[in-house]
């Protein structure tokens, strides 16, 4: 498609400031121009480095920043950091504009989200639940209180319209020369026309920026590019998996009831947000079927671009999307607008130090919310650099989360055309998942699963069942919603034949590596907070944690033999593992990490009939005494030599088997065949959410992040306080222990009424008082309701005993329900089940 290097008249550019000249040095190089690259250099400067250079390779905003939209709001902000860093740059736009001088044309119209739908309804209300209990007033109007904020709107269909006064609309150009302003004054260096040609390193360390003007020694690079983010990130071998996508608005004529006090409002049922331009009315598309640009590259020579429109295919969401307002129709078109904004794989940002080059930081693929983050993208990446470790939750936020085949071609034309209508309106369902770039990653026995009847979803790529339709009966529908669904019923199911007889999990997504050398214990010891210098099949459950004690991965450890250990963590973390030992070790250790997750099948069987099962299948003694709980053993199994591990984690008797990827298909036969009088069968990873819950089993990235430490996730048992050399993020732990009561508690929680269903994110109220929130939810079908872990903060402290008699309440949906709470699991607490 022909590019445009054209203006909309409607858009206020920046002033050109001048090449400037380049340093030999400086502490930071920051490459991209746009608001979130500002931001950083300002915040920086904030934090006192002055050693600052911002490179721009044509004039500031001139990449996707100019054309953006402006909105600022917190709709959709389903996370705590992302709710942080939408309101953080809210009230930035305000407190900038009065330090420096540089007005950012932020004005708090107010901000409307509209529910047409019970689902809809429902994921609103949860979401006003939560921002609520961090300050956000988000206020329920009905459709007619909606109408008289829009007298032209249609609102027979709006079921309800959650309202936040003070959010509305800024100027993204105004924004971002007020970032740059702000930067220049603290000491900051901003130099356009600039281009990046490459990158020096050395030790796997970044040690320059090379340019089209001469090299820049520096310690750090922040890759903020934006759509250029992924290019960029080729300089310097790392992958950054982006792509641009054509992001579409229309501005009307003017329409005599237009005027700049009308709210933004947001349609996610029609795909389409709505704001007042120049006298008339902006009708922005997130359209469910979107068009990638530019796949192979994107030109260098690209600024302001403006792209033809695709009348054809946006057409019919554009028709849709002005039904809100039907006297739209008789408006005249000003501008139809067309233009380039970068999307990841999952809509979440990437962020952070690359997995392949130290010192190389990302701050792109904003997912078109480049403005509305980039108070928060420029504090949190500067308090990351200058500190070393991020101020807030970063789980899912990661660069290292992503994997290298997203970078893909294909991968990107096919995944690029689901995201702008996942991000505005159908990701914000509790079991949707993309449909688009499916079946990449698959476990040997996958189609088995699938013959089987699994119903699939995907997790870093990975296809793994979620739960497994019945042989006979009508085949279940999926909902989409926050309630009981065909598969609820299917999963209660799958969840009882673990904890009453014996089902099989295939977590062949769990990432495996084995570390080896003659240095392996000391180098494992040194990032594990438990101690690992334990004999040869021996288990060691541990985090490994950054230098404020929090927990960057959450991992068992097997020594297979005296030099030799196998770690088993989540799939989510998978490319963090390798770099986090190789940038730990010390310089003179003999250690190496080999990834042997596509070698290895992962088997976990589980069940208090696992013994009777396994043991039909080998020779070996699985009894407690030659087999004990924390133990592994290689087994002979049927055909197949494997690695058992006797470990659980649903809370029950069982084993992990870590299969050669050549014999999968024979032990999961020999399995079906040995099980087929015990009740056994597969369980799908739906099951394993509310088997897990029950336990009160920790799931980093869900329940636990980076910002909490062992003892506020209640995993001090896994620490060992005094072994010889310490550990990383050791001292941060002492001081925290001395700390007493404690603040923060991750508690485990049941509702008492049989009903409600938990997903996470609903609010935890003790006394009436918002008190934190629940990380993690489903229904414990044992236990017999909804159960969750959740965590609570108190700066008065948090008695083991204001738990225990606390009376909490959870609100689902704006409804309150009296709760459970308890540092104990509620199932099975004295572990009688798994040791017997």
């Amino acid at each position: 498609m022909a590019v445009t290097i054209g203006i909309d008249e409607t858009m206020e550019l920046p002033a050109r400031t001048g090449p400037g000249e380049l340093p030999e040095r400086a502490r930071v190089v920051i490459v991209g121009g746009g608001a979130s690259g500002a931001s950083i250099a300002y915040h920086l400067t904030k934090l006192g480095w002055r050693d600052v250079v911002l490179l721009e390779r044509r004039q500031l905003t001139a990449g996707t920043t100019w054309h953006a939209a402006g909105l600022i709001t917190s709709a959709g902000m389903a996370t705590e950091t992302l709710l942080w860093m939408a309101r953080y740059t809210r009230d930035l736009c305000v407190s900038l504009e009065a330090e420096t001088g540089q007005a950012t044309g932020f004005r708090p119209i107010g901000h409307l989200h509209l529910a047409t739908s019970r689902d809809r309804l429902e994921t609103l209300r949860r979401e006003a639940a939560f921002v609520r209990g961090f300050g956000v007033d988000d206020q329920e109007l009905s459709g007619a209180e909606f109408g008289r904020l829009w007298p032209e709107a249609k609102t027979d269909d709006v079921l309800a319209a959650f309202y936040v006064p003070d959010e509305g609309r800024v100027n993204p150009a105004d924004l971002t020369m007020a970032y740059a302003r702000g930067a220049r004054v603290g000491g900051a260096r901003i130099v356009e026309g600039v281009t990046v040609t490459g990158f020096t390193s050395a030790k796997g360390r970044v040690t320059g920026v090379v340019t089209d003007r001469g090299t820049i020694e520096t310690e750090f690079v922040v890759n903020a590019a934006g759509m250029w983010g992924r290019q960029v990130g080729e300089l310097a071998g790392v992958s950054v998996p982006l792509q641009a996508t054509e992001h579409y608005y229309l501005i009307t004529d003017t329409v005599p009831w237009a005027h700049p006090d009308l709210p933004v409002v947001e349609d996610p049922d029609r795909y389409g947000y709505y704001r007042e331009e120049g006298g008339g009315i902006l009708v922005g598309l997130f359209e469910p079927v979107a068009a990638p640009w530019s796949l192979d590259r994107i030109p260098d020579d690209v600024a302001f671009a403006s792209l033809p429109p695709d009348w054809d295919r946006v057409g019919p969401y554009l028709d849709a999307a002005m039904e809100r307002f039907p006297a739209l129709r008789e408006a005249g078109v000003r501008t139809m607008f067309c233009g380039p904004e970068s999307f990841t794989a999952d809509n979440h940002p990437l962020f952070g130090e690359a997995p392949e080059l130290a010192g190389f930081f990302v701050a792109a693929g904003m997912n078109s919310l480049g403005i509305l983050l980039s108070g928060g993208v420029g504090s949190l990446i500067a308090q990351w650099i200058v500190d070393g470790v991020p101020p807030v939750d970063v789980s899912g936020l990661t660069l290292d989360r992503t994997q290298v085949y997203e970078a893909s071609r294909r991968f990107r034309a096919d995944r690029s055309v689901e995201l702008l209508g996942a991000l505005f309106a159908d990701g914000g369902f509790p079991s949707w998942h993309p449909h688009t770039a499916r079946g990449v990653r698959r476990s040997v026995i996958h189609d088995r699963l699938a013959a089987a009847g699994a119903h699939f979803a995907v997790s870093s790529g990975w296809e793994y069942p979620e739960w497994f339709a019945p042989a006979n009966g009508p085949a279940p529908k999926p909902g989409s919603g926050w309630g009981r669904d065909d598969a609820f019923a299917i999963k209660a199911a799958e969840h009882r034949v673990v904890r009453e007889a014996v089902g099989m999990l295939d977590m062949s997504l769990m990432a495996k590596f084995i570390v080896q050398g003659r240095d392996a214990e000391r180098v494992l010891n040194l990032v594990c907070a438990n101690d690992v210098a334990v004999p040869v099949g021996r288990i060691v459950y541990t985090q490994w944690l950054d230098e404020r004690g929090g927990i960057v991965a959450d991992l068992t450890v097997t020594r297979l033999a005296e030099e030799r250990f196998l770690l088993v963590v989540t799939d989510t973390v998978h490319r963090r593992m390798a770099p986090w030992i190789e940038r730990h070790a010390p310089a003179d250790a003999h250690v190496a990490v080999t990834d042997v997750t596509s070698g290895t099948t992962l088997f976990t069987v589980q069940g208090p009939r696992s013994r009777e099962l396994l043991g039909r299948l080998t020779g070996a003694d699985l009894s407690n005494e030659a087999f004990p709980y924390l133990t592994a053993r290689e087994i002979d199994l049927d055909y197949a030599r494997v690695l058992a591990l006797r470990v659980t984690y649903v809370g029950e008797l069982g084993w992990e088997l870590h299969v050669p990827a050549e014999l999968a298909l024979t032990v999961y036969d020999a399995l079906e065949t040995g099980g087929s009088d015990l009740g056994y069968r597969n369980v799908g990873l739906g099951a394993l959410s509310s088997l897990r819950l029950e336990k009160a089993y920790r799931d980093l990235g869900v329940d636990i992040d980076n910002t909490d430490t062992p003892l506020d996730a209640g995993l001090g048992f896994a620490v060992a306080w005094d072994k010889p050399g310490g550990f990383v993020g050791r001292d941060a732990l002492l001081a925290q222990r001395e700390v007493r009561p404690p603040k923060r508690r991750l508690i485990q929680v049941l509702l008492l009424d049989p009903e409600p269903i938990l997903h996470g994110g609903e609010p935890i109220l003790r006394d009436g008082r918002w008190i934190g929130y629940v990380r993690a939810g489903a229904y414990g079908h044992t236990l017999g309701g909804g159960v969750g872990l959740g965590m609570i903060e108190d700066e008065a402290g948090i008695p083991a005993e204001a738990v225990e008699a606390g009376r909490f309440e959870i609100d689902v949906a704006g409804a309150r329900y009296p709760a459970r709470g308890s540092l104990r699991p509620l199932y099975d607490p004295d572990r009688l089940r798994i040791k017997g």
